[in-house]
């Protein structure tokens, strides 16, 4: 079996993915099927390199971003899309997969398109609670829409929900294999004390980032604080009680693990590890403003069903107060925790493999 994959922007986009592939591997490799990929994404150099450190071979694209509003961007934009789309078609007819997993982001619609044309099946997946523009518009060339939980359906049309099938999303960490006192020990810090861990995803958030900057000496009163902050953003400030990454891959997981409570953005890859880890969570999400509102829409789906606080108003008092709620009051931690474990899906990328595999009957 040869499969394309394809997908980018974010890491969200890309671990889901990679998590696909490694399952692949394994039901194929019980089974002695031959396989083989590869990977069609943008020209972004993180993306490139997440993706080659799994012996996934990388095809870079033009991209265009897709956009609802008028915009002067769009003219000059729509002419990288079409470019995207005659380098995936000559991409595909060289090396002619079986299959294409779409994972989202801009990059992907022009390969979708171009394996609609060569008429070679594609599974598209969204995690987020609302469904994307790319996605959307990949779900009209594609066999397969996987998605996250049953509530998506509830906006779509029905030429789209016809081909629904809920999922789940994929993520890198399985709580049984994370270990809390080995996330302590990287971090050098004892048990005694909560651990706040703030995480600004990949690209950074600097308004969170800003936020805990802002009240170090407040938050280091209240407990560690290991800060992810995003490569973008990264300042190199020693403070007592407090350590901050760029980036962290290795061991990010038991860092999770060991944390009284996460603050982070509402990426939806990211709420997917942090309900896999039980994890209490304070929730500052991107508005309509800076997004088309996928964030938000991930963030309340949490707060209605009691795993997250969701932070609305970004002032001084109502962080520093939500903080405090959380580390204060154990029994909603353990209602968090406790809705966190409802709320998972077991083998995500099993069930999507299973429908890559469907697809592929004629």
């Amino acid at each position: 079996m040869n499969i394309c994959f394809t997908g980018g922007g974010t890491a969200g986009h890309i671990f889901p993915a990679l998590q696909v592939d490694h399952a692949m591997q394994s039901r194929l490799s019980a089974s002695g099927q031959p396989y083989q990929r590869f990977w069609i994404g943008s020209k972004d150099e993180h993306e490139q390199s997440w993706v080659q450190s799994a012996s996934i071979d990388f095809y870079p694209i033009s991209t265009g971003k897709l956009r609802r509003y008028v915009s002067v961007k769009n003219l000059t934009d729509i002419g990288k899309v079409i470019l995207g789309c005659i380098q995936a078609f000559f991409i595909l007819r060289k090396l002619r997969p079986d299959v294409v997993f779409s994972k989202g982001g801009f990059v992907s619609v022009p390969v979708v398109f171009a394996a609609w044309l060569l008429r070679i099946p594609s599974i598209t997946h969204e995690s987020d609670a609302s469904l994307g523009l790319a996605t959307r518009i990949n779900s009209l060339f594609s066999k397969r829409l996987c998605v996250s939980f049953p509530e998506v359906g509830s906006s779509c049309k029905p030429s789209i929900k016809k081909n629904m099938v809920v999922t789940g999303t994929p993520v890198r960490f399985a709580k049984e294999q994370t270990d809390a006192s080995r996330g302590r020990t990287f971090l050098s810090i004892d048990d005694k004390r909560p651990l706040i861990v703030v995480l600004g995803g990949s690209q950074g958030a600097l308004q969170i980032n800003n936020l805990v900057w802002d009240h170090l000496g407040e938050l280091t009163s209240l407990g560690y604080v290991f800060h992810q902050t995003g490569s973008s953003t990264y300042k190199p400030i020693e403070y007592p009680g407090y350590v901050a990454k760029a980036f962290v891959e290795e061991h990010l997981e038991d860092i999770i693990a060991a944390a009284t409570v996460v603050v982070s953005r509402a990426g939806a890859t990211a709420l997917g590890e942090f309900i896999e880890l039980e994890k209490p969570m304070l929730l500052i999400p991107l508005g309509s403003g800076a997004s088309r509102g996928d964030q938000y829409a991930n963030a309340v789906r949490l707060e209605r069903e009691q795993a997250a606080i969701v932070l609305r108003e970004t002032s001084d008092s109502s962080f520093m107060d939500s903080l405090r709620s959380l580390l204060f009051n154990s029994d909603k931690r353990d209602d968090m925790i406790a809705n966190c474990k409802r709320l998972k899906t077991i083998d995500s990328e099993g069930r999507i493999v299973d429908q890559i595999l469907l697809s592929m009957e004629r």
